[in-house]
């Protein structure tokens, strides 16, 4: 064969392979790379927001807040797939109306194909209820199973993490974590809205005193060590201010930061979680008057079942129950009620329930402006909450102040920070 023969089949079999590559990559969701020339992509993961079932279209917001419109057609195919499934081999056959708004879907092509004008081949779906079923399961397994808090020290010798949390009535423990080999480690990027899913490989090395840390596995008899499975960390900051301006078109806050009174940026994204801290809750509490009034009674007018839930909180002793050790909740330290667990059960309201003059405080992950910060969770109406923390540090009793409380240090690891499933 001559030499122009050789080249055209070599040349010929770079282009056949190029193209198998291509379709491997997007029949396992990865997009291969595109050209400068091109916008070819392999496949869009998403939730689905709309179906119109009569223009064969769907509208899916993929996890970066991007909005794409699906095209469908009589070809198509939909496969419902568990969650937790790894490969396509259990997945079954299933039509467009079985897809609904809000499941999480994978809509796939061709590589190279334009998914602009060309229709998706494949859309595999995990619905909403089996999301969230098996989201709830394993947040239940986080709270069983896992410890929360401030990384307090990193030991590079022994690669030891220590972890320190505290209580709303003030009592504080530390949980010493080893890191070995078989630990898996990820780590929330910054300035973004912490999801399980999204959180990236990471290292021992990677984690810094005072990031905020979770972590999966056996505690020991006594509380004070735990064989992790999984550790998921972040640089977390807590802030909190009085809301100066409301901007409802952008959805942002302006504060005054409590302690250097300067001008903060609140953004509020389709994720974030806002709720109010009742005006009835801090007396349950004991309210500000010192270290010992835990026991004060519940004021009138509580929700149903929270006077006498909050009660009992209040009397388990250390080591028992959701709180303690042996109790395996997902914040450490015995002394009262959990911050974390009572704001989760708080209601959900919307930035118009917002008010000038209102204090808050809030989680975020910080990006590069330090003026500016994406919300994870807000809670407004805290400022008979400061008070009472501020009165829980100060060594006699007494009025505290909110502007003197260490928002990180009685709220990190408690408060809206590390993300679990």
């Amino acid at each position: 064969m001559n030499q122009g023969g050789i080249v055209r089949k070599l040349l010929i079999l770079t282009c056949l392979l190029v193209a198998s590559i291509g379709f491997r990559g997007a029949v396992y969701g990865q997009t291969p790379s595109a050209s400068p020339a091109t916008s070819a992509v392999s496949g869009v993961i998403g939730e689905v927001k709309a179906i119109d079932a009569a223009a064969k279209q769907m509208v899916v917001r993929d996890d970066k807040g991007v909005i794409f419109n699906i095209n469908l057609s009589g070809k198509t195919q939909y496969k419902r797939m568990a969650p937790g499934e790894k490969t396509m081999a259990s997945a079954t056959d299933i039509t467009l109306a079985d897809v609904g708004q809000g499941d999480r879907v994978w809509a796939r092509w061709r590589a190279g194909s334009d998914q602009k004008t060309v229709p998706t081949t494949q859309v595999v779906v995990m619905s909403k209820a089996d999301v969230a079923k098996k989201q709830e399961q394993e947040r239940a397994e986080w709270r069983r199973r896992g410890v929360s808090g401030i990384v307090t020290s990193v030991n590079p010798s022994t690669k030891e993490i220590t972890v320190s949390s505290r209580s709303l009535m003030g009592a504080q423990q530390a949980v010493i974590i080893p890191i070995t080999d078989k630990v898996l480690m990820r780590r929330y990027p910054p300035d973004t809205i912490p999801k399980y899913s999204e959180a990236k490989p990471s290292t021992f090395e990677e984690v810094k005193v005072q990031d905020q840390l979770r972590a999966l596995g056996d505690k020991s008899p006594d509380g004070t060590h735990l064989t992790a499975e999984e550790v998921v960390f972040g640089t977390f900051k807590i802030v909190g201010g009085t809301v100066t301006a409301i901007d409802l078109a952008t959805n942002q806050l302006k504060i005054n930061d409590l302690t250097t009174k300067k001008p903060i940026t609140i953004v509020l994204k389709p994720d974030s979680v806002l709720r109010r801290w009742p005006e009835n809750m801090t007396a349950m509490f004991g309210g500000g008057m010192g270290p010992g009034a835990a026991g004060g009674p519940a004021k009138a007018g509580a929700g149903p079942g929270q006077a006498q839930n909050q009660g009992q909180a209040a009397q388990r002793p250390q080591g028992a129950g959701p709180g303690g050790p042996q109790g395996g909740g997902p914040r450490m330290g015995g002394g009262g009620p959990n911050v974390a667990d009572i704001l989760e059960r708080l209601p959900t309201i919307s930035i118009s329930e917002v008010k000038v003059g209102d204090m808050v405080i809030m989680s975020s992950l910080p990006g590069s402006d330090p003026t500016q910060f994406t919300a994870i969770s807000l809670v407004t109406g805290v400022e008979p909450l400061l008070t009472m923390v501020a009165a829980r540090q100060q060594p006699g009793g007494g009025q505290g102040r909110p502007q003197g409380v260490d928002l990180n240090g009685s709220f990190g690891g408690m408060f809206g920070g590390v993300g679990v499933p």
